[in-house]
């Protein structure tokens, strides 16, 4: 009989190594000029949507984010519903939502407001999400 940290751990491993083919995948369909690669350079030339790494690296973090979840429930089923500063029931899936969305809106002001330099509304959605997963 498998233990219960046991029964968690290979799905886990899979997702993670689902996830790093992924980005080794897109990183291969880099161009390379003089040596380097170009990062927002499209991965599929010819197609309808510009698949920058950026981009895909992005859906590719939210699909682990979704199969880490999916994991977590596995290995601790219910959601742990609680009641925090909202003041109603929400599941890890209900503050993960809550976390995603309020970094998009994050992101978005700070595109608005800032301008496109990133990385410090990138640091502010991790302290928002970890403050939602925390308190709400």
């Amino acid at each position: 009989m498998m233990t219960q940290t046991r029964r968690w751990q290979i799905p886990l491993a899979v997702v993670l190594a689902i996830y790093v083919a992924a980005v080794w995948f897109f990183m291969q369909r880099l161009p390379v000029e003089d040596g380097e690669r170009d990062w927002f350079a499209s991965l599929f030339p010819r197609s309808w949507m510009a698949w920058s790494f950026p981009t895909a690296l992005f859906f590719s973090t939210i699909f682990l984010l979704l199969a880490l979840m999916a994991v977590w429930e596995y290995a601790r089923p219910g959601g742990h519903p609680r009641v925090g500063i909202l003041r109603f029931e929400t599941t890890r899936g209900d503050r993960l939502f809550v976390s995603l969305l309020g970094s998009a809106f994050i992101h978005l002001a700070w595109l608005g407001l800032v301008g496109p330099g990133l990385w410090w509304a990138l640091a502010l959605s991790v302290v928002y999400a970890i403050g939602v997963f925390r308190y709400v």
